[in-house]
């Protein structure tokens, strides 16, 4: 029996488990904290706030960020996806647990006070950080430190959606694991174990509840074919935006730009009260075809804004979340217009507005496998999967022609290398060095 292969994995399990009891904890803050204030106790109840209140808590929580990150270390100010690429891929050193801290109580501030971001970024920073601590403990090399912390981050989105195997696809594409039988068995065996532990928590549906879905007929394909361009263009758009914010506001202060994303997050949920927060009782009622056309409009609309600005401002939240929800309010409007353009099809909302939620999710982080993968373990239905890929396929298509290979995740990784580069290269002028000008920092 190969020893190593076996060690590797039992760290694996306890990679695993500390990761998702780690995500957890930081889920139940977040959850506890809503029902303290929110109306009727309810987790993610934004809406009923009165119009001052939704505009005074994002502000007032940027405040307190901005405040709190300007008297913290430069060096731990970075955190999220963005943070743990930034560390795998390019300085090879382990991930700072200082960071997960500031990461762990930010996104908790974040999120409760209803800026515009996921929990599940944070998730896979929180999980990977905690991995690369149990390699320091145990001494491990670098490559296997690496390793344990890609499956950390496979056990965090395995937990947040009951969807092991598309925690597994995501460290692949997402944080470029290479796939190999002694690379990818500590990472399964961390997701089972963060998806094991998640059930016991939360049940089977830990992030939102799908319901029964169905395709009306094949007919309906070319709706699905003209949504996957649509989400395409509209991942492309987010990805640019997100990316402009990041090199406008680079050199800002974390409190003038902590300020900016929640001015504007406080101003959009005056129209769209649905963007603060995860906002995934939104998705809930738009599955059950509960929402407008014209608040799903807007919805739309402001949560690309609210989380392009937030994200660009690298505010401690991620973008897993908000892309789901842009993406189900487009296969929400879709399933719309043709409920009545082409009332002989019978596609469901809650058929469109999965189909939109994974093409969305796989265009923005360019992961499309772990799209279709969470398309099937969220589901359960693989009579689905057949538009799901062409959705997915067609998003991918469409934003890449736009935008090239990037990601949200690496436009803004390839800012920050960009104003990096920048520096060293004043710096080198000053002292009269000269720098190679060729280095490429895209990913």
């Amino acid at each position: 029996m190969d020893k190593s292969l076996f060690r590797i994995a039992l760290l694996g399990a306890v990679t695993g488990l500390l990761a998702a009891v780690l995500v957890t904890l930081f889920r139940q803050c977040i959850e506890i904290s809503q029902t303290l204030f929110l109306p009727n106790g309810r987790v993610g109840n934004y809406e009923a706030l009165p119009g001052w209140l939704r505009f005074a808590l994002p502000a007032g929580g940027a405040l307190l960020l901005g405040l709190a990150f300007e008297r913290l270390p430069a060096s731990m100010c970075s955190v999220g996806i963005v943070h743990l690429l930034n560390t795998m891929r390019f300085r090879k050193q382990s991930l700072p647990f200082a960071n997960a801290v500031v990461q762990f109580f930010g996104g908790v501030v974040a999120i409760v006070t209803g800026q515009s971001v996921d929990r599940e970024g944070p998730g896979v920073h929180l999980g990977a950080a905690n991995a690369a601590l149990v390699g320091r403990k145990m001494h491990l090399d670098e490559g296997e430190d690496t390793l344990l912390a890609a499956a950390g981050g496979a056990a965090a989105i395995a937990a947040a959606f009951n969807t092991p195997l598309a925690g597994v696809i995501f460290v692949i594409e997402v944080l470029r694991v290479r796939y190999a039988v002694n690379n990818i068995i500590p990472v399964i065996v961390a997701a089972v174990v963060g998806a094991v532990i998640s059930r016991l928590v939360y049940g089977e549906s830990p992030a939102f509840a799908v319901p029964a879905l169905s395709i009306g007929s094949l007919g309906e394909l070319p709706i699905v074919v003209i949504m996957g361009l649509g989400i395409g263009i509209i991942a492309a758009g987010f990805i640019r935006a997100s990316e402009q914010v990041a090199r406008y506001t680079l050199s800002w202060r974390p409190l003038f730009a902590f300020m900016l994303a929640g001015v504007t997050t406080g101003v959009l949920a005056q129209w769209s009260p649905a963007i603060m927060g995860v906002s995934y009782d939104a998705v809930d009622r738009i599955f059950h075809n509960q929402t407008g056309l014209q608040t799903l409009a807007v919805l739309l609309l402001a949560k690309l804004i609210a989380t392009a600005v937030s994200v660009g401002v690298r505010l401690p939240g991620g973008i897993i979340g908000p892309s789901l929800i842009t993406g189900g309010a487009v296969g929400g409007i879709a399933a719309m217009m043709v409920s009545h353009s082409l009332p002989q099809l019978q596609g469901s909302t809650s058929f469109y507005a999965m189909v939109g939620m994974v093409a969305m999710m796989g265009a923005t982080l360019r992961a499309p496998l772990a799209a279709l993968v969470a398309l099937m373990e969220l589901t359960g239905n693989l009579n689905i999967i057949l538009p799901g890929m062409i959705a997915v396929v067609i998003a991918e298509i469409t934003t890449r022609a736009l935008v090239g290979d990037l990601s949200a995740f690496t436009a803004l990784l390839n800012v920050q290398y960009q104003r990096e580069e920048a520096t060293v290269e004043d710096d080198a002028k000053v002292a009269g060095v000269s720098t190679d000008n060729n280095k490429n920092f895209d990913i």
